[in-house]
């Protein structure tokens, strides 16, 4: 094999090849810590923008001139009478059973009282004997003070014969008494509708022992239905705007979609010292018949309110040493606290009287560690269902 020379590299190229070695390593280096700056940066700005806390802003509702007032209401009859008896005996008929209409004085029952018929009849016989005794008494007072004038009799016998008939009057007296007395008990022994209404109870059946008193059960229930009351329970808030004559609606189960008118009859105008409560009653005409005893009803108050007013979430307050406060957002986002004055608490939301106005943007939920000039971003706004602003339902 031939040999041939190996010609040593000369010196520019060994520095050239160097240098461009180094420029290659440099530029790999410095590319490096621009992407690490590069990420630094982002890291920090992605830590800034962490740091600036996200909020959701309250619904607010403004007041208007009247809100709707919805609440509970008990139905009960204009009139109802529960019929007991006032004499012993037993059930001989009764001509009226539930849902029958009757008049006033309508017999629903007749009782069967030998006991009482037989203390009649005695009462009576004694009537009779002592009558015969005041008749005979009144005789000889006569004849004696006759006789007393011719000198015949002495004034004691006379006086006597006179005191013996005064007596046997005041005996009659007494016995014409009792036997009034128990004929008025025999009136008793039917029972009569006291007004024009409907049975809504029987409790007697055909030949039932009876007993006289207001204990138990009663014989008949009438109820007089052709007008109704209904009574509510008006929170203590909400009192002081209800006036007799106000109109209202009521709605029952019975009739969905059903409205119908009421009038504001009487208020207690007196609170219930456990619930805080005022009870009112409304009446409303039953011509129709649709509305029976004890039925449960929506009643629909239309209660005058001040248009200034602000409602929003309860969860929306701020409490502290500095009073009740909301946070509000300005127009750089930057929460500014406002103090603010309570109205009515509504349960889920409250009443701003002052320190609020509705076009103001307030914070919900505002984290504890929220503080006035703090920055915040606004979460993205979810779709809600559209609340009335003014219909209130106590629970």
């Amino acid at each position: 094999m031939p040999s041939q020379d190996i010609k040593a590299p000369g010196r520019r190229s060994l520095l050239t090849a160097a240098t461009a070695a180094f420029l290659l390593a440099g530029a790999v280096v410095g590319y490096g810590f621009i992407e690490r700056a590069q990420s630094k940066q982002e890291v920090v700005q992605w830590t800034n923008t962490q740091a600036i806390p996200t909020v959701a802003l309250a619904q607010l509702i403004p007041g208007a001139t009247h809100q709707t007032l919805t609440l509970p209401g008990n139905i009960q009859p204009f009139n109802k009478a529960a019929l007991f008896a006032r004499v012993n005996g037993y059930v001989k008929s009764w001509d009226h059973d539930i849902g029958s209409p009757v008049k006033a004085g309508q017999v629903l029952a007749t009782i069967d009282a030998p006991d009482l018929d037989q203390q009649l009849g005695q009462a009576k016989a004694t009537l009779a004997s002592v009558k015969a005794n005041h008749q005979i008494a009144s005789l000889t007072a006569s004849r004696n003070n006759i006789l007393l004038q011719k000198q015949i009799v002495a004034q004691q016998l006379a006086d006597q014969t006179d005191a013996d008939a005064k007596a046997k009057e005041a005996v009659v007296d007494a016995n014409e008494a009792n036997v009034r007395q128990l004929e008025a008990m025999q009136s008793f022994k039917t029972l009569s509708a006291p007004f024009d209404g409907v049975v809504t109870a029987r409790n007697i059946e055909l030949g039932m022992l009876i007993n006289p008193g207001g204990s138990g059960q009663p014989l008949f229930e009438v109820s007089d239905l052709h007008r109704v009351r209904i009574y509510v329970q008006v929170p203590q808030s909400f009192s002081a705007g209800l006036v007799p004559g106000m109109k209202a609606t009521f709605e029952m189960p019975q009739y969905p979609g059903v409205q119908f008118d009421a009038t504001l009859s009487h208020v207690s105008k007196s609170i219930n010292a456990s619930s805080h409560s005022m009870q009112v009653e409304l009446q409303a005409d039953n011509a129709a018949g649709k509305f029976f005893g004890g039925s449960y009803c929506n009643v629909h108050f239309e209660i005058p309110s001040d248009a200034n007013l602000v409602k929003l979430p309860s969860t929306a307050l701020v409490t502290g040493n500095q009073g009740t406060q909301v946070a509000v957002l300005d127009g750089n986002n930057k929460v500014v606290l406002k103090n603010v004055q309570l109205g009515r608490d509504l349960g889920d939301s409250v009443e701003i009287t002052a320190g609020l106005s509705a076009s103001d943007r307030v914070i919900n939920n505002p984290p504890e560690t929220l503080a006035a000039g703090d920055t915040v971003r606004v979460a993205a706004a979810t779709p809600q269902a559209a609340a009335s602003p003014t219909t209130t339902s106590p629970q």
